[in-house]
């Protein structure tokens, strides 16, 4: 099966399945990743590169986020098995992933809505959405009342370039959670190399069924979704 044909046959499950996953989903009341069912991906992929910011102050809210207690990736065990498939077959090829975010807890996606609805808070606004009025995001969808990350089948994933037993990240033509048009998976603007950096990073998540969210070069769904239907609120920890 061609790169194409695999892009083509994820896309047509994605729209297959785009009008349940829109409707609200039931939160589980599991209180914790185990009882929830979620896998930590390192369990499978022990050596993926973790940069998970929101664990951090070094995010678009300049302050670690409620509901992450540790920099953790936790997944649905079909989203944890295909991305590590991704790892393993990027690994082969001189490259790795860099995980930003997984799981995110629907508490984090509440702080998230909170931020947003603030204005007087615009501390990182020079570094992460520079051309954007806060005021925008939600209306331009860089910040969602719902976050398809609750139902732990979507990650934020970036490419590392691998040689002499270390990896480094590659120039994507913008951070990960930059909010803007140059983040948009086809931008205009960006050079051949952060256009062919995109291009790897798409055809490598596709090959393993996950679909871009076309206005983050980061952002990816697994899909079918395991479980359309359910977010969870547990810690990431």
């Amino acid at each position: 099966m061609t790169i194409r044909t695999c892009t083509s046959l994820v896309l047509a499950i994605a729209l297959a399945t785009s009008a349940r996953a829109a409707e609200a989903p039931t939160v589980s009341p599991a209180r914790s990743a185990a009882e929830a069912g979620l896998v930590e991906i390192r369990t499978l992929s022990p050596g993926i590169a973790m940069d998970v910011r929101y664990a951090t102050a070094n995010n678009f809210t300049g302050r670690p986020v409620p509901g992450y207690a540790a920099p953790a990736c936790y997944l649905l065990p079909p989203a944890a098995s295909a991305l590590a498939r991704v790892e393993r077959t990027l690994r082969s090829q001189g490259h790795a992933l860099q995980v930003h975010d997984c799981y995110r807890p629907v508490r984090s996606v509440q702080a998230f809505v909170a931020w947003a609805r603030d204005p007087h808070e615009t501390s990182r606004k020079a570094t992460q959405y520079p051309d954007v009025d806060k005021s925008r995001l939600f209306a331009e969808g860089y910040i969602a009342e719902r976050s398809g990350h609750s139902r732990a089948a979507t990650v934020d994933v970036g490419l590392m370039q691998c040689g002499a037993g270390r990896c480094t990240p590659l120039d994507m033509g913008t951070d990960f959670d930059f909010f803007g048009t140059r983040a948009h998976t086809a931008a205009d603007g960006l050079t051949p190399l952060q256009q062919a950096n995109r291009q790897r990073l798409l055809q490598a998540m596709a090959a393993a069924g996950f679909v871009n969210y076309r206005q983050e070069w980061w952002h990816y769904t697994f899909q079918p979704e395991p479980d359309p239907h359910t977010a969870y609120d547990v810690p990431v920890d």
